[in-house]
């Protein structure tokens, strides 16, 4: 089997989209321009930058894990009886905080919350084991004594786990970009400067007039913005509430999509009503890209369906591949390059059905197969979608989802996402084979205004049962005379 590949826009490489395909700014000179002077506006995202990744769980999880298992095998009593340490274990983790930031906590900060925890672990445990085992109920002695030294280990664990991070953090602090007025922006920054155990180093303020006294370097144009974020390695932002205003959200999306963190930091009142705070300033995390809840349960639902259908539709497979080679020739599998997932290029797979008269053809024009001149063969795989059943391997790579917006070329998606509001937001999930503007007829020549908005319903929207739901109705219109 033999195979034609395209390639992705003319003049881009293949690996050089990053997040700058599904970048949400403007064009420059629009009426939705997020800062009077071109800082916004000309700011598009490094390439190849991913999304930052918080601090990993397990090291804490791991010391949750190593004080419950210590302090139950401790016990004379209750090593007899590892269920209870079972449980016990069970509950701890069950119980465990969520991890907070910024700043990392101290050990006197977490202290009652710990103990809180612990208490109720040893006793909604104990009461358990008394109902299942009454017989080998816990002695009140034995469970204060365990629930006591539990209490010293877990503490003394985080605090160790806290104290690497923190350590780590004073090395190399995070670079971090300040948006608000001059003056506001500059207080902040230098606030944050002067408590390193924030974790964070102020390198630029970006903001729409200039500054000329002292202090942290003002950004004001898009290249400058670009300059910073890629020769500091900037991977958060802090935006100054009340002074950023609504409209300049979409620079703020465009530098969450490049792999930054965004906290909106009140620079104005004391209060704090989620109780985080940075350098003394309230804050909170924006998430302009949250994850999605289930998303296990969804790749799940990819690799079972997808694994069984690639068993099942293997000879027909087989039998579209043979008869393709022999009525039109070498070149079976058409590869050809789609934005994924935050922007993420991939290799997407069909049955070649057209052969485009170039690859800067295949790349930039919008549909470049002519049902007239096609072979009859290529025309039933087109019509009954038979060619998409190679995107079953997208989908148990990774790469795509079952269901999903579908995944384009990155000259249009770079078209579309600054023509079209909202294109760009189809990227926060993985593309799929079907999707809820396919069943709607959404396929081939059709707008695309309407794709991205029922696209975006269906992420906003999502749930399990949905995506059988649009299953099922692909199913029954498989053999529709459809095109893509």
């Amino acid at each position: 089997m033999t195979a034609e590949r395209t390639v992705p826009s003319p003049g881009t490489p293949p690996r050089e989209h990053g997040f700058s395909a599904v970048s949400v700014m403007p064009k420059p000179g629009t009426d939705t321009a997020v800062l009077t002077e071109p800082a916004a506006t000309g700011y598009r995202p490094p390439a190849g930058r991913r999304p930052a990744r918080p601090a990993s769980p397990l090291p804490l999880l791991a010391a949750d894990a190593a004080a419950a298992l210590a302090a139950g095998l401790a016990l004379t009593e209750a090593r007899r009886h590892l269920l209870f340490v079972a449980l016990l274990c069970a509950a701890a983790l069950l119980l465990r905080p969520r991890d907070r930031r910024p700043p990392v906590p101290a050990l006197l900060e977490e202290l009652p919350a710990v103990w809180g925890r612990v208490a109720v672990a040893w006793l909604a445990s104990a009461a358990l084991w008394a109902v299942l085992r009454p017989e080998l109920a816990m002695a009140t002695g034995t469970v204060l004594t365990g629930l006591a030294l539990h209490a010293v280990l877990c503490c003394g664990l985080r605090a160790a786990v806290h104290g690497r991070r923190r350590a780590a953090l004073l090395r190399h602090p995070q670079a971090a970009l300040v948006i608000g007025p001059a003056a506001t922006a500059q207080r902040v920054a230098t606030a944050v400067l002067r408590h390193p155990r924030c974790g964070l180093r102020p390198v630029g303020v970006v903001c729409e007039e200039p500054h000329d006294g002292e202090g942290i370097p003002v950004l004001r144009t898009g290249e400058e913005v670009e300059r910073a974020v890629v020769q500091n390695g900037v991977r958060a932002v802090l935006a100054v509430h009340p002074s950023v205003r609504a409209d300049q959200e979409p620079l703020l999306r465009t530098l969450a999509g490049s792999g930054c963190e965004i906290w909106e930091l009140d620079a104005a009142t004391p209060a704090c009503p989620t109780g985080e705070r940075l350098a003394g300033f309230a804050c909170r995390r924006l998430e302009f890209f949250p994850a999605r809840a289930g998303s296990a349960g969804k790749r799940a639902l990819d690799i079972v369906v997808s694994g069984a259908l690639l068993l099942l539709v293997s000879p027909l497979l087989l039998v579209c591949a043979v008869t393709l080679r022999i009525c039109d020739g070498p070149g079976v599998v058409f590869q050809q390059e789609r934005i994924g997932r935050d922007g993420r290029p991939f290799t997407l797979l069909k049955f070649r059905t057209h052969r485009p008269v170039d690859e800067h053809e295949s790349a930039t024009r919008w549909s470049v197969a002519n049902e007239n001149e096609m072979r009859r063969f290529c025309r039933m795989l087109r019509r009954t979608s038979l060619d998409e059943l190679l995107q079953l391997w997208n989908v148990l790579r990774g790469d795509m989802s079952l269901v999903g917006p579908r995944p384009e070329r990155p000259y249009f998606v770079s078209q579309f996402s600054q023509k079209y509001p909202g294109y760009a937001a189809r990227h926060r999930m993985r593309t799929g084979i079907t999707g809820l503007a396919q069943i709607h007829g959404l396929r081939g020549d059709t707008s695309i205004e309407d794709r991205a908005r029922f696209d975006n319903a269906y992420i906003d929207d999502w749930s399990l049962w949905q995506d059988v739901c649009i299953l099922l109705r692909t199913a029954v219109t498989l053999v529709r005379p459809t095109g893509s």
